[in-house]
């Protein structure tokens, strides 16, 4: 029979260890980086023993991937919110879709370390999810043509997925770019990223129209 401990079952209690150990991952990614956080690091953080962390994630990069998970969830979470609530014409949205992008990375900064300052060479997992958030940022984004420009024929919405798969991935390296001197607290320097997010996005968008 399942033990209540604090009022949480078995699967309770799993969970809310898992939260733990990836809060204090992110904490410690962002502010150490990857290869300088050890697992022990990480347990001394969330005051999780070893082997629990090893129950949970087996190794550093499993502990990362499920952080790096968690992250792009939340954050195609706030976008999904962010174009149900837009109205206007896409003149109008498109700024305040990327603005939104990009608050919801850089109001916490550890985010966008953890996400953009550090995912790129880790493993061919890591890399794998970092091609899969991709791919869904330019099918949401294909989705917000298809708001503006009406159902496309078969032909024409593979070129304008291929299209938003090359505008995303512009996107996201002008935010690695602009990352490495960046003060995140400077609104100046984020308002001056979601400036140049939105010519780089007006361009290619104009391209394909035309």
């Amino acid at each position: 029979m399942d033990r209540t401990i604090r009022g949480l079952d078995a699967g309770q209690r799993r969970a809310e260890g898992r939260e733990q150990l990836l809060d204090a991952a992110l904490k410690l990614f962002a502010a150490n980086g990857y290869h300088r956080t050890s697992i022990e690091q990480i347990c001394s953080t969330a005051s999780i023993d070893v082997k629990r962390f090893d129950e949970l994630f087996g190794n550093r990069e499993e502990c990362y991937l499920a952080l790096l998970r968690r992250t792009s969830e939340r954050l195609q979470e706030q976008m999904v919110e962010a174009a149900a609530q837009a109205a206007g014409n896409e003149r109008q949205q498109a700024p305040r879709l990327l603005a939104a992008f990009v608050h919801a990375l850089v109001d916490d900064p550890r985010i966008t370390r953890v996400t953009f300052g550090m995912a790129s060479g880790i493993s061919e997992s890591v890399e794998r999810q970092r091609r899969a958030n991709r791919r869904w940022a330019a099918g949401f984004l294909v989705q917000q043509w298809d708001r503006y420009d009406g159902p496309q024929p078969q032909e024409q919405r593979a070129v304008r997925h291929s299209v938003a798969i090359g505008l995303i991935g512009g996107l996201f390296d002008l935010v690695s770019d602009w990352l490495p001197d960046a003060d995140l607290n400077s609104s100046a320097q984020v308002e001056a990223l979601i400036d140049d997010l939105t010519r780089f996005y007006i361009t290619v968008r104009r391209g394909l129209a035309g």
